[in-house]
């Protein structure tokens, strides 16, 4: 009975460090308003843009964000095969909150920080988008700084 207790622990211990190094830290967060799919979003989706205000990370800085700003976020999907279906839902999921003014996170540092783009700036060379642990909403975290800044903006 011991050994099996041993096993499981250790197959715990094993996913745990599995999850871990599979996120980082979070690279964007966002109060989004509309996304847009393109060129088609069920035929043949490979960029999108992302419309709201967002704070996001410093470069190659994992505690501190950008002040926040109003454009949109050009991202390309991922390069790797695996991860293109898992953007997709996440695009979905960004384009099912949009408008809700509610606050989610995503993206990972790891792997860059977007580039926020103004309304006026035309769509090129997109960021390719980075998986973390999904679109996480934000609730009850009004004074964590990128939280502010988007609850504080004004245009």
């Amino acid at each position: 009975m011991r050994a099996i207790r041993f096993v499981g622990a250790a197959l715990l211990a094993a996913a745990s460090v599995v999850a871990i190094h599979a996120s980082g830290p979070i690279a964007v967060y966002a109060r989004v308003d509309k996304v847009v799919i393109e060129p088609n979003a069920d035929a043949a989706p490979g960029t999108v843009q992302i419309w709201g205000v967002f704070s996001v990370a410093k470069p190659k800085n994992a505690n501190d964000f950008l002040p926040a700003s109003r454009g949109y976020l050009y991202y390309a999907l991922p390069s790797m095969p695996g991860y293109r279906q898992v953007a997709l839902q996440e695009w979905n999921d960004l384009k099912a909150v949009a408008g809700t003014n509610q606050i989610v996170a995503f993206g990972s540092q790891l792997y860059g920080t977007p580039t926020v783009r103004k309304g006026d700036e035309r769509p090129q060379s997109p960021d390719e988008y980075s998986l973390n642990f999904g679109i996480r909403k934000i609730s009850g975290q009004t004074g964590h700084a990128p939280v502010r800044a988007i609850l504080d903006f004004k245009p």
